[in-house]
């Protein structure tokens, strides 16, 4: 196996999964996760995430796992567990610290195996928490019974374009020997080669400050959009004359939810904080897009003067043609619209049924044949982004009122009752 040796990739989510599939192309690799039920359907050819293409799944040697037993005698480890934030937005390393105590009981020290982590965290988690977590845990010493690396995850979801064999992937190991072990493994796979950052904590800093840069110009866009709204102006006539500037940079407003931008600016600011600054312009800026949805309903209240009605939003998950729910900023403007007093009905073409009403209590409906006084077109999935003037129109009651926030039907021609609302 070109000196690489069997791989284990632990938690096959939107990150593991696709990483796993790719490397099995090349490498001896086993996919392990906690969930018994997401093994089962990826053994059957199913993915969830729809992130792995089905004929390639059913035909790789990729073997799927969910006992830790499996996980004994690795040569490398790839950790790509979720970091998310807790109620109070502080970093929630859990899954990665339950993750690295299974690996240090499973670690072979006669094999000095490479522990690469690619989940997201602050500079220093992966040396300083879990190097001595697998120290602890293990009765090991670094260096000697096992080494570490750090890789950035930059999986996007749905983005068939920068995929994991297209990207460049950046690797930093505690010393050239792991770099070069993980430039041999992480090369073979992706025709976007990699790029040896001078430090693990440098390759960590990367990951966090490539979302929380869009988080800020995000959060940017949000507040120009809030201004314009003052004035009746909407943001994408505005963003339609200024990106005929050559250095314009062509961020848009919206609500921005997910497993990267709505939390990674809060492990940055996590370590700001342990080192004694204050990150103003990077919580400035979360706090700006955090309150986006209720704004949005705060201001469709509003436009129709303060009188609740029946609404209808279309699309719940955290982007377009996506199923993953997770961090959705679009719940706050549905539960703020019901704390107006609006009687809300949700759809979604993609997200998982059983998975929405068990996290969040809501049940899609399917809008044919029903009119609302509001309907709010909140994530332009492909579904939504097709339909026509009547086709909305016959959604809405004849003086209702149709909101765009992404501005996917700026061009339909709709009958002269409707009121429309954009950003």
């Amino acid at each position: 196996m070109s000196g690489i040796g069997r791989i284990i990739v632990i938690g096959l989510g939107y990150v593991g999964l696709p990483l796993a599939v790719a490397l099995a192309r090349k490498f001896e690799v086993i996919g392990f996760d906690v969930d018994s039920q997401r093994i089962s359907q990826l053994r059957s050819g199913h993915d969830r995430t729809r992130e792995a293409d089905p004929e390639e799944l059913k035909r790789t040697s990729l073997t799927f796992s969910d006992s830790s037993e499996d996980c004994r005698g690795a040569d490398i480890y790839i950790v790509t567990v979720p970091t998310p934030v807790d109620r109070d937005n502080q970093p929630d390393l859990r899954a990665v610290i339950a993750a690295t105590r299974m690996i240090a009981e499973a670690i072979d020290p006669a094999r000095r195996p490479t522990i690469v982590y690619e989940s997201t965290v602050y500079p220093g988690v992966t040396e300083d928490v879990c190097g001595r977590e697998l120290e602890r845990s293990g009765d090991l010493k670094r260096g000697r019974d096992f080494r570490l690396g750090y890789s950035p995850e930059r999986i996007n979801p749905g983005d068939r374009t920068h995929s994991i064999d297209r990207i460049t992937k950046v690797i930093a190991g505690e010393d050239g020997e792991v770099t070069d072990q993980m430039e041999q493994m992480y090369g073979a796979i992706t025709s976007g080669g990699v790029f040896r950052a001078a430090s693990i904590k440098a390759a960590e800093a990367a990951k966090a400050i490539e979302n929380a840069q869009r988080d800020i110009n995000i959060a940017f866009m949000n507040e120009v959009a809030q201004i314009f709204s003052k004035i009746e102006v909407s943001v994408w006539d505005v963003l339609a004359a200024a990106r005929t500037k050559w250095n314009f940079l062509p961020f848009e407003p919206g609500l921005v939810g997910g497993h990267c931008i709505s939390v990674d600016p809060y492990y940055l600011s996590h370590l700001a904080q342990q080192v004694g600054h204050h990150p103003e312009v990077i919580l400035s800026g979360r706090s700006t897009n955090d309150r986006m949805g209720e704004w949005v309903a705060d201001a469709l209240h509003e436009r129709l003067a303060g009188k609740p009605g029946r609404a209808l939003v279309l699309g719940l998950t955290f982007k377009e043609d996506v199923p993953d729910l997770r961090n959705s900023r679009v719940f706050d403007l549905v539960h703020r619209l019901r704390e107006l007093g609006h009687d809300v009905d949700v759809a979604d073409p993609l997200a998982d049924p059983g998975e929405l009403e068990r996290e969040h209590g809501l049940k899609v409906v399917n809008p044919d044949g029903v009119r609302y006084s509001l309907v709010v077109g909140a994530v332009p999935h492909a579904d939504y982004r097709s339909l026509s003037a009547p086709d909305l129109e016959a959604m809405l009651e004849q003086d209702g009122m149709l909101a765009d926030l992404k501005g996917m039907w700026r061009d339909r021609q709709l009958g002269p009752g409707i009121d429309r609302w954009s950003l």
